[in-house]
């Protein structure tokens, strides 16, 4: 279970003490903003959009969902409004050529069946067109798999338990249920969705061959065995799709007693330990890959852990195509990447850096692409796009102006570190520029027409001192924050911004709690998604350790909400089962099919499973007749065959 790669290269000596002396000088975390800028944290009016540059307000400014809003939900169950059906498409387990391998209810698959099989941990997803197919009838759909509940994937959970080594079994069937699922889809004579045989079909495991492109491969190679993690995802508008390792420092680590992280590990979260559950008291390190595979042991002068972190580009279409970690876009935790296009038809990426206090990025490709040709324009090959242009980090100042802070050797702060050195420590670079820490930056969505940008922040329940685009401290349940680039230009390096709305609980007497929503209380925003017709999609993640507990009982589980730019008003959609998170959202081109991913059902408050009582949080979605909770791909349309949201 090797790899073929350059040796690791060592980590800078410059970079620990150029960071330390930065931050030395440098307070991030003043206090900017107080409560009585209440104006600019209300959400937005049409006049308000029009002055932020939005060239078509008016198209959105009425009506632009018709559905009655659902009521929040403790459930077992996805819940839809009147007139609508949620259908199960594609569970954890199930084949990728929609026949064999069947997944095992007690979950004894094997490793071998896994690698045929959809992963666990359903998140971000995208729905491709087949060349001279109706794709309103039959498509690709690509599917993300994020991480494995370790008790559940195995029938007898994690024993034994430690000292012992994890099994060389469990610790590949564990790879194989990370990565991604590209699956054909189709609509059935009855309306219903399946996947079906395809010679597109394939599942990318963390033991799947990639290729390494862009300015660290002069650091960390060329060719790399696997991708994990892969939380949200994205597209380009030459076909391929965009994946984004998030969590990968989970599955790293080490048995070797005397080791210890150095600095630039710990500001990406690796540890010995790796993650851990604790059971009965104990700390238990929940995947121990690094004891049958060297890539993943931190003690190891070779180890993998500065070749994950990126975005992959994948070809939906073509099988036997390798996927290829674009490492120009950083290195970081990253939640989605949003592709649009600059005036100039340069490619522009947004990605968030999910973890408190990181940070907000673009990246600006050197070339332009060619919409008629769908090439790039002056190169042979669209590859050069993701792999040549320049990354950005934001910093969002007060008054509601911000800034794009060039991340490469030209700035001053950065003169002694090397393109190669700024890609994969992204984070450090982001630091030294002074960008804006941000509460939990997710998922990134462009408007259709104004190109507005919006980002969700989960929470940073661990902030202690607010700041201009983060007002409170303590943030448990997050918020959205909007911005226009100036000129209305995507690769713009000045930007107007304003918070579009504070999530909160209405039914909490304090203002901070009761936050600034127009229409249906949320908490912890997520995934962010416009559609066509300029709806903004909200999927919300309020961790299973605070559902239903003091401040969240009221909001029930999790959800996903449309909302309308314009005016602010925001309505419950769909209500997840117990436990879950809901997460991903694709749509076919007529918009009358949803897909939607629902993500860990029946996770406890401890996030520990149990393996000897599976079904005792939830039973989503195979009801009593089903042996454990899976995360699975759901269906949602109209009965009337009318678009979403109409």
């Amino acid at each position: 279970m090797s790899s073929t790669h350059k040796k690791s290269p060592p980590v800078p000596k410059s970079l620990s003490k150029i960071v330390e002396e930065a931050i030395d000088r440098r307070d991030f975390l003043h206090v900017t903003f107080a409560s009585a800028c209440g104006a600019l944290l209300a959400p937005s009016s049409a006049a308000e959009l029009k002055r932020l540059g939005d060239r078509s307000a008016s198209r959105f400014t009425s009506e632009l969902f018709q559905f009655t809003g659902v009521p929040t939900s403790q459930r077992d169950a996805v819940v839809v409004p009147e007139g609508y059906v949620a259908e199960v498409l594609y569970r954890w387990g199930d084949p990728i050529n929609g026949v064999a391998p069947r997944f095992q209810m007690d979950a004894s698959d094997s490793a071998a069946d896994q690698e045929l099989q959809a992963g666990m941990g359903h998140d971000g997803m995208e729905y491709f067109a087949i060349p001279g197919v109706d794709p309103n009838l039959q498509g690709i759909l690509c599917v993300n798999h994020e991480y494995t509940d370790q008790v559940l994937l195995f029938s007898d959970g994690l024993q034994p338990m430690p000292p012992s080594a994890m099994l060389e079994e469990k610790v590949r069937k564990s790879q194989a249920a990370h990565g991604i699922s590209i699956v054909e889809i189709a609509r059935q004579a009855d309306q219903t969705w399946k996947v079906i045989d395809s010679p597109r079909a394939r599942r990318l495991t963390a033991n799947t061959p990639l290729r390494i492109s862009g300015p660290a491969s002069e650091l960390i190679g060329t060719h790399v065995l696997g991708t994990l993690n892969n939380c949200a995802a994205g597209r380009t508008p030459w076909g391929t799709y965009l994946k984004c390792e998030e969590n990968f420092q989970g599955v790293f680590g080490t048995d070797q007693t005397d080791f210890s992280p150095d600095e630039n590990q710990v500001r990406y979260g690796l540890q010995a330990s790796g993650y851990t559950y604790n059971i009965d008291g104990v700390k238990v390190s929940s995947f121990r890959w690094w004891q049958q595979d060297r890539r993943f042991d931190l003690a190891d002068p070779d180890n993998d852990s500065l070749r994950f972190g990126y975005v992959v580009e994948v070809d939906p279409l073509n099988p036997k195509s390798v996927p290829v970690k674009r490492t120009a876009l950083g290195r970081f935790r990253h939640e989605n990447a949003e592709l649009t296009l600059a005036a100039d038809r340069r490619v522009v990426v947004y990605m968030g850096d999910d973890q408190a206090d990181e940070y907000i990025y673009k990246y600006v490709s050197r070339q332009a692409y060619d919409t008629e040709t769908k090439s790039a324009v002056g190169v042979e090959s669209t590859s050069s796009l993701l792999d040549d242009g320049t990354l950005y980090v934001a910093r969002f100042d007060e008054g509601g102006r911000g800034e794009w802070l060039e991340l490469s050797p030209n700035r001053v702060e950065l003169a002694d570190l090397t393109s190669a050195e700024i890609a994969v420590f992204s984070r450090q670079a982001a630091t030294l520029v002074g960008a804006t820490p941000m509460d939990r930056p997710e998922w990134v969505a462009v408007h259709p027409v104004s190109g507005e940008v919006f980002v969700s922040l989960t929470n940073n329940k661990g902030r202690s001192v607010s700041n201009a685009a983060n007002p409170r401290s303590k943030n448990i349940y997050g918020h959205i924050v909007r911005w226009q680039e100036d000129d209305q230009d995507a690769a713009s390096l000045t930007f107007r911004w304003k918070v579009f709305v504070l999530a909160g609980n209405a039914a909490q007497s304090e203002p901070a709690h009761r936050g600034t929503i127009n229409g249906d209380s949320f908490a912890c925003p997520d995934g962010l998604k416009f559609d066509s017709s300029g709806i903004l999609w909200i999927q919300t993640d309020v961790s299973s350790s605070v559902l239903g507990q003091p401040g969240f009982e009221e909001l029930g589980n999790n959800m996903m909400l449309a909302a309308d730019p314009s005016t602010g008003e925001i309505r419950r959609f769909l209500t997840g089962p117990l436990g879950c998170e809901i997460t991903g959202n694709a749509m076919t081109p007529d918009r009358t099919v949803m897909f939607v991913n629902i993500q860990h059902p029946g996770e406890p408050a401890d996030e520990v499973s149990d393996a000897f009582d599976p079904n005792m949080y939830s039973q989503w979605p195979d009801g009593s007749s089903g042996g454990r909770p899976r995360s699975a791909t759901i269906v949602v349309r109209r009965l009337d065959g009318r678009p979403i949201g109409s």
